[in-house]
């Protein structure tokens, strides 16, 4: 089946299609699990709060289609970002942060059709290279602090920033 084909039925969103918020929130809190016992990783996230991983779960959920929790009750995208200030990300970190997750998001049997995964990584490539750059400075490089979040679809032209 593919979601993005001109079939009647309203197209689901990339939100909808992986399983709404409980696959969200069960992808990120085993994904951080394995960025905990990661050698590379973890010296980034060993002093991340509990309820980390919720917070990147509502703001993953949002980007994909999914509810405004993360912008309504905990920050917005610009805030996102700045919470990656002087971190100082290399390649390495984001290539298996990337690699993590895609490797958590087959383990519990996220889609994997084409378009949903195609969907998915090209927003996580974009993510984290947003987050490389802005972890080696101490100011906004790019993104406005009033920019609405990114609003991630089905390959459709428009860029993140789709309403």
């Amino acid at each position: 089946m593919n979601p993005a084909s001109s079939d009647p039925k309203p197209v689901p969103t990339l939100y909808e299609w992986a399983g709404g918020m409980p696959a969200f929130e069960n992808l990120t809190a085993a994904f951080y699990q394995k960025v905990l016992r990661d050698e590379l990783l973890e010296p980034i996230f060993r002093h991340m709060a509990p309820s980390h991983s919720v917070h990147v779960a509502h703001f993953l959920a949002e980007v994909f289609g999914g509810p405004a929790q993360y912008s309504a009750h905990e920050g917005s995208h610009f805030q996102m970002i700045q919470k990656h200030f002087s971190r100082h990300l290399t390649e390495q970190h984001r290539r298996r942060w990337v690699h993590l997750l895609l490797e958590t998001a087959d383990e519990l049997q996220l889609p994997d059709d084409p378009e949903f995964r195609s969907a998915f990584v090209a927003y996580l490539e974009w993510g984290t290279r947003i987050a490389v750059l802005n972890s080696n400075t101490t100011a906004e490089t790019g993104v406005a602090p009033d920019a609405p979040m990114p609003r991630w679809g089905w390959g459709e032209p428009g860029g993140p920033y789709q309403g």
